[in-house]
């Protein structure tokens, strides 16, 4: 009910403008360093259906940074914080909803908890609207702890977390818990956000051969991470818990709530066009 609140009074605002604000969506990718995030990240289908929801299909932006580092390095946030920027004034943008997917969050965390910390992040925080963060990493995850300490999931996780990166290092529990409580905003007891952090959250994996679901977004990928879930909570979305999903900002809705068929989003399929998620997050816009 907030944000169906937020929104009206955005919708309302917007129409008694006297030029309608320039609306655009900025698609933040997760742990990795990307170098073409449209097609190999998130996909075209994806990118391409949530666009749809723009008065102007153009005004879109896929990042393309380096979140194996650190997320205030120069080649994580401070990148970010470039490509936002030429993007706000190429196309005159004063009305950004940001995607984020998983680490992605962390690093837009970051901007928006650290107003001081570079010159280009007052402007770029003015002209949020609010941060979808699909399956964020906001408390990090037990499988980052795995891979740091070198043990079957160093190998087994290259392919869903890279490896021993600062990126990875990061998301240890302990390391996330203490950026929660000295540098970023939006977690219990800290201060809020200065824009919205809206999560959507994966509770469960499917992959079973014989159901059609569970080849959304690529069905070995699906497998691969309902085996990591083994060492995670009973909610989780094979890479994160839920409780690491909703450390920060508002739940936003739980995939199963909202999902067609009711069905639960892995981590890979919560930056994919399955099951109306795409859709939904294209009607936001």
């Amino acid at each position: 009910m907030v944000r169906l609140a937020l929104a009206l009074s955005l919708a309302l605002g917007a129409a008694s403008s006297v030029s309608a604000a320039a609306t655009g969506v900025a698609f933040v990718h997760g742990t990795g360093k990307q170098t073409d995030a449209y097609n190999d990240y998130w996909q075209p289908a994806f990118v391409n259906s949530v666009r749809q929801g723009l008065p102007d299909q153009s005004n879109y932006v896929v990042i393309n940074c380096d979140f194996e580092q650190y997320m205030w390095d120069s080649r994580a946030a401070g990148c970010l914080a470039t490509q936002l920027t030429s993007f706000i004034n190429a196309k005159g943008i004063t009305d950004l909803v940001v995607l984020t997917h998983s680490n992605g969050g962390n690093v837009m965390r970051w901007i928006l908890s650290n107003p001081t910390y570079d010159s280009r992040y007052p402007n770029i925080i003015s002209k949020i609207r609010w941060v979808n963060a699909l399956a964020a990493s906001s408390a990090g995850t037990p499988l980052a702890d795995a891979t740091m300490n070198g043990n079957v999931f160093e190998q087994a996780l290259g392919w869903l977390l890279g490896y021993k990166s600062d990126g990875v290092r990061m998301q240890q529990l302990s390391w996330m818990a203490q950026y929660n409580q000295n540098n970023l905003l939006g977690t219990a007891g800290r201060p809020a956000l200065p824009k919205g952090f809206w999560n959507v959250v994966g509770t469960d994996v499917d992959s079973s051969p014989f159901d059609g679901d569970s080849w959304c977004g690529g069905y070995t990928l699906n497998v691969g991470l309902e085996t990591t879930q083994n060492w995670l909570d009973g909610c989780s979305d094979g890479f994160l818990n839920c409780t690491s999903q909703q450390a920060a900002g508002r739940t936003w809705f739980r995939d199963i709530d909202r999902m067609a068929g009711r069905e639960p989003l892995s981590h890979n399929q919560s930056r994919r066009a399955c099951f109306g998620l795409d859709v939904i997050l294209r009607d936001d816009i």
